[in-house]
């Protein structure tokens, strides 16, 4: 889980609603481009809901369907990347509560949202093919489904996981799987 990210590369997440391409340029947010190659290339996305879907605003994912994961995943807090890119529709940051705080929870941007810019949040890629996939993803349940990690209210993900988001939210998305497709 330490290996150094390609200059560029590509994942490729199969959905419930379709493939959705991710293209990640390290240059971007170093840190957070290595952290999203290592999850991705040792399955740790496979079989993830999508739990924060905000229309017109982003579609977050990250907590693992095995609540032992989410612990030891918990704290396993990555240094901030300076922001260099705009959070701009169709790119990707990790989500945090505090500076410091990235862990597995991603976002991928469905408005332009430059606001997230000035209070820290670096993207470090850009859907590429896909987009109406993630615009198709369920958001009916906004917040209620464990809401960001600011909300505070992840604590059924964390100790029941999926079991708990498929009992109260079932018509929740899903990433099947997930794979660093293309090195370059």
């Amino acid at each position: 889980m330490q290996a150094r990210a390609p200059a560029r590369f590509r994942a490729s997440f199969e959905t419930t609603k379709g493939e959705v391409v991710i293209e990640v340029t390290r240059e971007w947010a170093p840190l957070g481009a290595d952290r999203f190659y290592n999850l991705v290339r040792s399955g740790f996305y496979d079989g993830q809901r999508i739990s924060r879907v905000r229309p017109g605003f982003i579609a977050q994912w990250g907590l693992h369907a095995d609540p032992p994961i989410i612990a030891a995943w918990k704290a396993a807090y990555l240094a901030d990347d300076p922001p260099r890119e705009s959070n701009v529709k169709g790119t990707v940051a990790f989500a945090f509560k505090d500076p410091n705080t990235r862990a597995t929870q991603v976002y991928v941007n469905l408005a332009d949202n430059r606001q997230l810019d000035a209070q820290g949040f670096a993207p470090f890629g850009r859907v590429v093919s896909g987009m109406p996939a993630v615009e198709q993803w369920y958001g009916g349940y906004g917040e209620d489904a464990g809401g960001g990690l600011r909300a505070g209210t992840q604590g059924p993900i964390e100790r029941e996981g999926a079991a708990w988001l498929d009992r109260n939210f079932p018509l929740l998305d899903r990433i099947i799987r997930a794979r660093v497709e293309t090195v370059r």
